[in-house]
């Protein structure tokens, strides 16, 4: 099998790849130590836009992002318009994606797993002509994550004073008017705490948070949560973790190849795979089946075959046996 060529992007801003101090130095001999040659770029001082340029036009086949979910979404949006593949190495806090692969989140048998991964299809989405791979949420949880983002790195006293925003943000938080109309004709009119449009479906499971086992549906996914109260916040997430939180009584799920989200206010704040930003309203969802060429484990390809045929045999009229 031909080696393959690896044009790795680090985001050395990471609070991660930062907490465990890796550089280009380190990651040249880990990869080194397994065999694998890679190019890699860690230069802070350039654009993020002319670096995955810089990786598009190189000759590797493969590109690594080396940082968080913000860092991967960011390159996949460029390599899904060409012939390059993505590989991920788990540095970020969520690492969404490379847990969804079933890639290792040790730093060091993550670059071992690439001698052994193979390509895998998997669907991207896009709002009013920005592409995620996860989600898209709107409403109160854009704010909260925001208020986050303002305190990392900070002090105890700041994370303080983060808790006590939260509690009164949402005790105060009022209901959103929205109306959600998906591609098939069908419209209603929501008011919400929150809503997340996501690619393909969540699963639930015992410790399996915010874990996809499906990344090729072709579906979005539209969650609703009508009320949001503190009492909420610890019901869902004791739920999540404990793996049944679908049947959750604010929630409510559905699935639409495209969607439509309207409302009365000129712009709204999203938190697009954990990067918050504003768009104008309506935003319009998208979603593109198999775009991304993604690298997976060996391992998880063979699940996701044994799945689908798995699916195969149980249509109706589905014998099991080969043509």
């Amino acid at each position: 099998m031909t080696q393959r060529r690896f044009h790795l992007v680090l985001n050395v801003n990471s609070g991660t790849v930062q907490a465990l101090g890796v550089t280009s130095d380190t990651l040249r001999a880990m990869f080194a130590a397994h065999g694998l040659e890679v190019t890699i770029d860690a230069d802070p001082q350039t654009e993020l836009s002319d670096r995955i340029r810089n990786a598009i036009e190189s000759d590797a086949d493969t590109i690594i992002a080396a940082g968080g979910d913000g860092t991967v979404t960011a390159l996949a949006t460029a390599i899904i318009h060409s012939d390059k593949n993505l590989a991920i190495l788990p540095l970020g806090t969520a690492n969404l994606l490379a847990r969804d692969l079933g890639m290792p989140l040790d730093l060091d048998e993550a670059i071992e797993a690439l001698r052994d991964v193979e390509p895998l299809a998997i669907d991207v989405s896009e709002v009013n002509g920005t592409i995620f791979l996860h989600k898209a949420v709107i409403g109160v949880i854009p704010e909260l994550a925001a208020g986050r983002e303002y305190i990392r790195g900070q002090g105890m006293g700041a994370k303080i004073g983060f808790m006590r925003y939260f509690y009164r943000r949402i005790s105060r938080a009022r209901r959103l008017a929205l109306e959600i109309a998906t591609g098939d004709g069908q419209s209603r009119i929501e008011r919400v705490q929150a809503i997340a449009v996501a690619t393909n479906a969540y699963d639930e499971g015992l410790g399996r948070f915010f874990h996809r086992d499906k990344l090729d549906t072709g579906l979005l996914t539209i969650y609703v949560l009508r009320h949001l109260r503190i009492g909420d916040v610890f019901r869902l997430a004791t739920g999540m973790l404990a793996g049944h939180w679908r049947d959750y009584e604010a929630l409510d799920i559905s699935t639409a190849r495209s969607v439509t989200i309207r409302t009365k206010k000129p712009r709204l704040q999203l938190m697009i795979d954990g990067e918050v930003q504003s768009m104008e309203a309506p935003l319009e969802f998208k979603i593109y089946p198999r775009a991304l060429s993604v690298l997976a484990p060996l391992r998880a390809i063979k699940e996701e075959m044994a799945d689908e045929q798995a699916e195969a045999v149980a249509q109706p009229g589905a014998t099991g046996q080969p043509a």
